[in-house]
């Protein structure tokens, strides 16, 4: 492994309180253009519905918009959750954004339905539609692929387009399967850190070579929010710390504002729950942040990090975004990464 691996940027399009999606959405672009500006290798953004802080719900849509606000900066999904739309759909959605963008599109792909089960039942979905996950994918690498020359059904657009799949999950299934196809492997680290170790060390030990990726590739997520001081990271960071705590009370709304004391929001239960669930952060200054950065990517030795800051906050996204060049850690604007 080189000294410095690649970054990429993983974005919920957070809508802020008393924020219209409209602002939201403009916002988004405002990141994704300050991402491209300092050299991030991706843009992905995230399948969510129902939720009222998170407008990438179309997530094919909005990443389309997003493509004609940057110029070279790599555009995907992390993830398009597969069971809740048909794989013909999805081909032709990333299809369509190939033909509009070339070469810059990626498709991750998860399992799970990204939001509750009423939701999931309104998308037209069922529960055992998960289980079909990795006949849907190589589906959808059929469809996406060279040789649908004769088949009946095909994606126009996306047939040939080969847009490259990657494969999401915070478990063995994902590893595994990712491993089995040859395909790249992402894990959840910044929200489902648990199973890390053994995820990855699965996917690299079982994968098998294949036309799309000769050895293994993983990326993996982290929370990353830079500040001139640790003391003003920490207080933005609270932001995402409220919603995890109104995840686990079932408690919808847009992105909180920051506050100064977390301990007048959380129960010493709810602290446990979302310390663990975004153990995987590296809140600070750079000076803060760089080594404990080092240790992580030492330990784990990805291929790639995908950081998130999903905050309040937009000038401090957009600051933390700034500061990133100067942890010295990462290849910025390169093409070493598989497409």
């Amino acid at each position: 492994m080189s000294n410095t691996i690649l970054l990429s940027f993983l974005d919920l399009a957070p809508v802020p309180t008393g924020k219209t999606i409209a602002d939201g959405i403009a916002q988004t672009v405002e990141i994704a253009q300050q991402a491209e500006k300092v050299g991030l290798n991706r843009y992905w953004m995230a399948e969510h519905h129902n939720m009222a802080g998170i407008a990438s719900a179309a997530t094919s849509v909005l990443l389309s918009h997003i493509g004609s606000q940057t110029e070279h900066i790599r555009i995907g999904s992390g993830g398009i959750m597969l069971p809740n739309h048909a794989p013909l759909v999805v081909a032709e959605q990333f299809g369509t954004l190939q033909a509009l963008y070339g070469d810059r599109i990626d498709l991750g792909l998860g399992r799970a339905p990204g939001t509750d089960g009423a939701t999931f039942q309104a998308l037209r979905r069922q529960m055992q539609d998960a289980e079909r996950f990795p006949q849907d994918v190589q589906e959808l690498l059929y469809l996406l692929g060279d040789g649908t020359d004769n088949s009946p059904v095909q994606a126009f657009p996306g047939a040939k387009s080969n847009v490259p799949l990657w494969i999401l999950g915070s478990s063995l299934f994902g590893a595994t399967l990712a491993a089995h196809l040859g395909l790249p492997y992402v894990f959840a680290s910044h929200f489902a850190p648990q199973m890390l170790e053994h995820a990855i060390t699965t996917y690299r030990e079982q994968f098998q070579p294949s036309a799309y990726l000769d050895k293994p590739y993983v990326m993996l997520a982290a929370n990353l929010l830079l500040a001139d001081d640790d003391a003003t990271a920490n207080y933005h960071f609270t932001s995402a710390q409220q919603s995890f705590v109104h995840l686990l009370r079932n408690e919808r709304g847009q992105m909180p504002k920051p506050i100064e004391d977390m301990n007048a929001i959380w129960s010493p239960a709810e602290k446990m729950a979302v310390n663990k669930a975004l153990s995987i952060s590296f809140i600070g200054s750079v000076e803060t942040v760089q080594p404990k950065i080092a240790e992580f990517i030492a330990k784990y030795q990805p291929d790639e990090l995908i950081v998130t800051a999903n905050v309040y906050d937009q000038a401090a996204r957009l600051h933390s975004l700034a500061l990133t060049p100067q942890l010295n850690l990462f290849t910025l604007q390169s093409a070493a990464a598989p497409a």
